[in-house]
């Protein structure tokens, strides 16, 4: 079942990506987001392929797998995709849907017209990306 419109604002503003994003920028990248399904095992996204898209979990369950190595599991709310979309290189790591699994899907070159056109939306996701990276640091060091 699709998602209304207030649904999906509500979901793109509990991404943790987006926090501190107001209601312009939500509408904008609500107005970019397309909702799609993918069947249990599908591969969303290629380790060493570019990134055409940036997700948000709607529904179901993905694995992160980086050179054979689980890294993580997402569920709704979590998010992926962010790395490959914003620097253009190829992507650090596979996904793959556990199960019937929805997304929010947003295409690069959409995501960066938001990004573009709402500085809001772009703070937000550097503050977002910064603190994954210093998550990752951390965690490596302890």
């Amino acid at each position: 079942m699709a998602l209304s419109k207030g649904d999906r604002s509500e979901l793109l503003a509990a991404c943790p990506l987006f926090r501190g994003v107001g209601g312009d920028g939500l509408a904008a990248l609500n107005g970019a987001a397309t909702e799609v399904t993918f069947p249990a095992g599908h591969v969303i996204a290629r380790q060493g392929e570019i990134g055409t898209g940036f997700f948000v979990v709607v529904r179901g369950m993905v694995r992160v797998v980086r050179d054979g190595t689980v890294l993580a599991h997402l569920g709704p709310g979590d998010f992926f995709g962010e790395l490959s979309v914003l620097d253009g290189k190829p992507r650090n790591a596979m996904v793959a849907a556990e199960a019937e699994t929805t997304c929010l899907a947003i295409a690069t070159w959409d995501f960066e017209a938001t990004l573009l056109a709402n500085p809001a939306v772009t703070l937000a996701i550097l503050r977002g990306v910064a603190t994954r990276l210093r998550d990752a640091t951390d965690a490596l060091r302890h």
